[in-house]
This record gives structure tokens, sequence and C-alpha cells, in this order.
């Protein structure tokens, strides 16, 4: 028997990705992003939490890289997620139901 998962409304759409319980307000946290990191999150095809965000940012520009070359580096991120959920959404069923 094949599991549903329920639908959410608001904007998460339908996306397969687990949804996390945060301790801590999300949109004070969105808020508290550098612009050029907001307005990507904003725009982002997946739901990234803004403390992921926040961690990647820091980890990529302690390494040197302009925000250009980090938001870039989410995109690749990004991409691969996608591509790995789309790869799993298309596995046959081997649940054998």
């Amino acid at each position: 028997m094949k599991r549903s998962r329920p639908t959410l409304s608001g904007n998460l759409g339908h996306v397969p990705v687990p949804l996390k319980h945060r301790n801590t307000d999300p949109m004070t946290d969105f808020d508290a992003l550098p612009p050029p990191l907001r307005h990507w999150v904003a725009h982002a095809d997946l739901p990234w939490s803004p403390a992921s965000c926040l961690r990647l940012w820091r980890k990529y520009r302690a390494k040197g890289l302009r925000s250009d070359q980090v938001l870039r580096e989410l995109a690749r991120l990004q991409s691969k997620k996608l591509a790995r959920i789309e790869m799993t959404a298309n596995l046959p069923d081997r649940s054998g139901g």
C-alpha cells in the first residue's frame, strides 16, 4: 500500500522534501539575511531555510567568494537537489502493491 503525504496549504507546493519543525521564527531569520541572499531565497525553486542558506553563505564567503559567486554555488546545489528529486520520482514503485 502506497503511503500518501498530506497536502499542505500555503507556498510549499508539492515538493517531496521532508519538512522540519523549527524553534525560531523563519520570517525574522529571513529578514536578517544579507540582501542578495534574501533575494535569492525569495526566488529559489526549493523551500530553503534561512538558517541553512546563511550557513552556506558564511562558509563560501569565508573561502573568499564574492556574493555573486556564492549565489551561483547555491544555484548549483539547488540544481543537484532538484535532479535527485526528479530521478527519485521516476523510479519504479517497488513496494509490491
